[in-house]
């Protein structure tokens, strides 16, 4: 067994020097992605890896998964290891999770959807052991104190409510002038995402374009299907036919009992725009078409990209804002059909999922995916699978 062995050495040596056969390729495909990352991110690479949590404060549904895919794609792109949890909306599992995160060896995390209060309750542990946190739709803040070098993100709620009110006023406004009749679903205040889509509900208000029809508050957030259904179905019959020109619906989870309920009233006279979407609600949309008739929403797998992105900027040092917003896109009922979902939409609906120009203008991220991409290796289709050696 030496004679072959021996042969190779000799055949390997050239001028007295060693010759690497594996050195030329990949001195022509360039350094491997963790190389680069230990130049541009020394301390999250201290231990040969960068490691990231993504904690996600939701029941398992469309936007949970596409907010984790677009953070994992993303993550992954750039050679980091990431995990992802979901609380399921329970805020005691969601405690938990993320103190099980801040004892683990994480060099960032990003968190969606919590409180204000809570949110701080459970990063600041994480962000006291120095990990680098973003956030989605949480802002973490309590007795006047915020964490220290948190990146927060968020949907623009003022330009979601703005453009669903504008869509609505271009459907419902008649020729006369006459403000849009429009019966407001809402809760009572303290919930600040729903604030924010008011306050926009009562400019528009204000300026006389709108007349506020009824406002029917929902109490049951447990079930806010159920509740929305039956709270609008109660208040229907005070309006004959054509009274009413719409429906608003701050938030898909009361849209979908809302037009239920105007579908099994037969009041097709009133048209329903709401804001948030799902693979349900598009099909509901198509089911109701004659009544609901589009909403606006925020991309949650960009969301999750950009949210990555952000915390890799960040690990390498780079000068960041605290806050970024995202801009809503316009979902029409009439665009839809019966094969899309939240996987495919943007095949339908422009710019749905364009993340060009959103924190991806670094070169060294540019270089890193460059890198992990020459490096990652998947089996073709039809390949064998490995062949078991024998002990």
């Amino acid at each position: 067994m030496l004679i072959p062995a021996l042969l190779f050495g000799a055949c390997a040596r050239k001028g007295g020097k060693q010759v690497d056969a594996v050195s030329g390729v990949t001195e022509r495909r360039g350094p491997p992605a963790p190389v680069l990352l230990e130049q541009f991110m020394p301390g999250a690479m201290a231990d040969g890896t960068v490691k990231l949590a993504v904690l996600v404060n939701l029941e398992e549904g469309d936007n949970s998964r596409q907010f984790i895919e677009g953070c994992v794609a993303e993550g992954r792109s750039m050679g980091f290891t990431v995990d992802s949890f979901v609380s399921g909306a329970d805020e005691k599992r969601c405690r938990e999770i993320a103190a099980g995160i801040a004892r683990a060896d994480y060099d960032g995390l990003i968190f969606s959807h919590g409180g204000v209060g809570f949110s701080y309750d459970i990063l600041r542990p994480a962000a006291e052991k120095g990990m680098r946190i973003v956030t989605f739709e949480a802002l973490p803040y309590r007795d006047g104190k915020s964490i220290n070098g948190l990146i927060a993100t968020f949907q623009d709620d003022y330009r979601l409510a703005r453009l669903s009110l504008e869509t609505l006023l271009s459907y419902t406004r008649g020729g006369d002038g006459r403000p849009a009749r429009v019966i407001r679903v809402g809760c009572d205040p303290g919930i600040t995402f729903l604030d924010r889509r008011a306050w926009e509900f009562d400019q528009l208000t204000g300026e006389g374009k709108i007349q506020q029809a009824a406002l029917v508050t929902l109490g049951n957030l447990e079930n806010p299907r159920s509740a929305a259904w039956e709270a609008l179905a109660a208040v229907l019959p005070r309006f004959p036919q054509g009274s009413v020109d719409a429906v608003w619906v701050p938030w898909d989870e009361f849209a979908v009992g809302c037009a239920e309920a105007l579908a099994s009233a037969g009041r097709q006279d009133i048209k329903l725009f709401s804001i948030g979407i799902s693979s349900d609600d598009m099909r509901l949309m198509q089911r109701h078409a004659d009544i609901w008739i589009a909403n606006t929403a925020v991309d949650p797998k960009l969301a999750g990209t950009v949210n990555m992105r952000i915390l890799a900027a960040g690990l390498a040092g780079e000068t960041l804002s605290d806050t970024f917003s995202f801009d809503p896109q316009l979902v029409k009922t009439a665009d839809l059909n019966r094969a899309v979902n939240m996987a495919n939409i943007a095949a339908l609906v422009p710019d749905w999922g364009d993340g060009k120009g959103l924190f991806d203008n670094y070169q060294w991220m540019a270089d890193v995916k460059a890198a992990e991409g020459k490096y990652f290796r998947i089996a073709p289709p039809g390949s064998p699978p490995p062949r078991a050696v024998k002990p």
